[in-house]
């Protein structure tokens, strides 16, 4: 017997109905590590800061949109059911007494209504923890903002979005176009499941559990009908779960990055153009994911070194995120993420220098498959008993493996309407690790780039002048990147400008070695 929510089936069903939980509704082991990860100190949620052109729309009129697209978004409807003693991992349930005026709220800045009055209120939605008996989400319509703009604060559990399908559930709430799109209503009225009872989900973790080997062994042997691409893929697997060891095996250095801290956040944010990044990258080499990892470790440098702390031969570890989102995926909902750790040599004051090491290292990074490894883990976490997997989470949150978590997403790159408000910035925000005082996100909109960053009220409290030396570290790329661009008649697009570029990354290259 299954139980299926009928927000995810699309029709009502009679409520005395009550059936077992469907496993498709059922965590992922990386979904429910976001769950054990999180403390008082710490907030597993993703934000972000949307700023719109124009008045704010009317908060009835704002309801009324979102709830006119709900039923697209099934999960936001639906809350966490834990089964008993931790026999399995939570699954989602409808929440019978949804109420749509909770989740989407209200509030306006005093004035004079600037950016720093929206940092503070930013940060301290940020700080508050979502409510687990509740679906984990929740929308702020934001008024009083200067220059006749209003703000949206949404923040998300972790275990519900990563970054990449938090920018699809954008595009769904969101129009592309100043009238809004006509959005085809459900098949039915929307009604909610009865929550299943606790024998109910720990009969079906325990038959889930049972039958997990078994749709394993499946696997294997569907695969072992190809044994040259079983061995092939055995074998990448195995290198690249032999580097993420090699990765992990050394703790990340101690910095002021990574003392304890509390539950109280601090928000700010840069924004660059797109253009001036991708620029960097056709002068000095590398991709533009690069180059934001190399402007924040020559913020991070400047940032030590303003502090008294030395930085020489200093290389501190950044965890980034990597989507192993299939193109089929988007749109979903979830966590499809792995993560790997990139060395940012923050002592290399040169910019093109430090550049350059950074693209080593990613390229290196690519070659021994941690990106490969690090999908498998978090594969086989589906696996592993509940138990086994919250003292696995909660070992890492406590070990040094790396110093602050950096990570790029790549949001649209049309302009998106809310109500026919253009949207003019969105601020990615990151949630914080435990002994984890920074956390950087980047994210491109609509030939932008939006850094956003958040920072542990107490331990980073100068997070602007960390904010004004990243703005800085950018503007040194940028102006290296134009120093060595090639002059020509066409310009640095003209012909002959891949090998100009080129030949003065090659001699800017021994210079910088030798």
């Amino acid at each position: 017997m299954i139980w299926r929510s009928s927000a995810v089936t699309g029709g009502a069903r009679c409520p005395c109905e009550n059936h077992p939980v469907a496993n498709p509704d059922r965590l992922t082991g990386l979904d429910s590590s976001f769950l054990h990860l999180e403390g008082g100190a710490t907030h597993m949620h993703v934000a972000a800061c949307a700023v719109f052109c124009g008045d704010a729309p009317a908060y009835h009129d704002l309801l009324t949109a979102i709830g006119g697209r709900l039923h697209l978004v099934a999960r936001y409807r639906q809350r966490l059911a834990f089964v008993p003693l931790r026999q399995g991992r939570p699954a989602w349930v409808d929440d019978p007494h949804f109420q749509l005026t909770y989740h989407v709220r209200h509030t306006a800045l005093p004035r004079p209504g600037g950016d720093a009055q929206l940092k503070r209120l930013a940060g301290r939605v940020f700080s508050q923890a979502l409510d687990r008996s509740r679906p984990l989400w929740e929308l702020w319509l934001v008024e009083g903002l200067a220059d006749g703009r209003f703000a949206i604060l949404t923040k998300t559990h972790h275990a519900l979005v990563d970054g990449v399908s938090g920018v699809d559930l954008l595009t769904v709430l969101f129009d592309v176009s100043p009238e809004p799109a006509p959005v085809a209503p459900p098949a039915a009225p929307w009604i909610p499941r009865p929550l299943p009872t606790s024998s109910q989900l720990l009969a079906d973790a325990l038959l889930e559990r049972a039958t997990a080997p078994l749709e394993l062994a499946r696997e294997l042997r569907a695969a072992a009908r190809r044994p040259g691409e079983l061995v092939a893929k055995a074998g990448d697997v195995a290198a690249g779960l032999s580097a993420i060891t090699s990765a992990g095996v050394r703790p990340a250095p101690r910095s002021p990055l990574n003392v304890r801290i509390g539950p109280h956040r601090r928000v700010t944010w840069v924004q660059v153009t797109l253009a001036a990044l991708k620029a960097v990258k056709d002068a000095l080499g590398g991709t533009v994911n690069d180059v934001v990892l190399a402007a924040v470790a020559g913020a991070l440098g400047a940032h030590l070194r303003a502090h008294g702390q030395p930085t020489k031969d200093l290389v501190l570890r950044a965890m980034v995120p990597v989507s192993v989102r299939d193109t089929a995926e988007h749109g979903t909902v979830g966590n499809r993420v792995a993560a790997i750790w990139v060395p940012l040599p923050v002592g290399i004051a040169d910019p093109a220098r430090r550049l350059e090491e950074i693209v080593a290292a990613t390229a290196a990074l690519k070659r021994s498959g941690q990106v490969l490894g690090a999908r498998a883990l978090t594969e086989l976490a589906t696996f592993a008993p509940p138990t086994i997997l919250a003292q696995a989470a909660r070992l890492q949150a406590r070990q040094r493996m790396f110093n602050l978590v950096v990570t790029n997403v790549p949001g649209p790159q049309q302009p998106l309407y809310m109500l026919g408000r253009r949207l003019e910035a969105i601020y990615p925000m990151v949630p914080l690790a435990e002994n984890t005082v920074l956390g950087v996100a980047a994210m491109s909109y609509n030939g932008t780039v939006a850094f956003g960053l958040v920072a542990d009220y107490d331990a980073l409290s100068d997070v602007e002048v960390l904010a004004a030396e990243l703005r800085t570290a950018i503007d040194e790329l940028v102006a290296t990147a134009r120093a060595l661009a090639p002059v020509t008649p066409a310009g640095p697009a003209g012909p002959g400008a891949s090998a100009a570029r080129g030949g003065r990354r090659g001699q800017r290259r021994i210079h910088a070695v030798s």
